[in-house]
């Protein structure tokens, strides 16, 4: 039985890894989800409040989020994650599931300039398209300085590492991020 697939995608907000990851889903018909998925459905049943209280819901959406790969993995089902995917502890539990389970890993670090990000974000948090729990028009100070870095470090997790650069969306070679997944899939 081959290894499971397991594409992880992160860069900071507003990178563009939620349409990339539906993009891949679409193509591969595989199970995609994100930590926001599951911060969004807390939010609904617990209610909103301020940022704290965001923190706290993200913090138990992204355990939510690794029991749901787990539980997925482990029935050897290849799907697809989203989110940040920034901290140390991420790369370890991914480590850990990698050992336990020996999924084959595709990382996608999607970049964009500085400045653009810093703009999409207060664009994104005006909109009234995203949910109001993630209080992002209190947090713009709180994440300037890490969307003027513009990029996370890699994960390193072994596997197929593809860097995609989102400053103009419309120059996003989805062809060949296909093709990439297609050659280890």
């Amino acid at each position: 039985m081959p290894k499971p697939l397991l594409i992880i995608i992160y860069g900071p907000p507003c990178t563009g890894k939620t349409t990339i990851a539906g993009k891949i889903s679409q193509k591969f018909n595989l199970p995609f989800i994100n930590k926001d998925q599951i911060k969004e459905i807390l939010f609904d049943t617990l209610g909103t409040e301020d940022r704290q209280w965001s923190k706290k819901l993200g913090y138990s959406s992204i355990m939510i989020l690794f029991n749901l790969i787990e539980s997925l993995i482990s029935k050897n089902v290849s799907l697809i994650v989203e989110d940040v995917f920034k901290h140390q502890a991420d790369r370890q539990r991914f480590q850990e599931l990698k050992k336990k389970y020996n999924y084959f890993p595709v990382e996608i670090r999607c970049k964009t300039e500085g400045e653009v990000l810093v703009r999409r974000f207060k664009q994104r948090s005006l909109s009234g398209k995203r949910h109001p729990g993630h209080v992002d028009h209190s947090n713009y100070e709180e994440f300037r300085e890490n969307l003027l870095i513009g990029k996370n470090d890699f994960l390193n997790l072994g596997g197929l590492i593809l860097d995609i650069d989102t400053t103009d969306f419309d120059k996003i070679d989805y062809d060949s991020i296909f093709n990439s997944i297609k050659s280890v899939f």
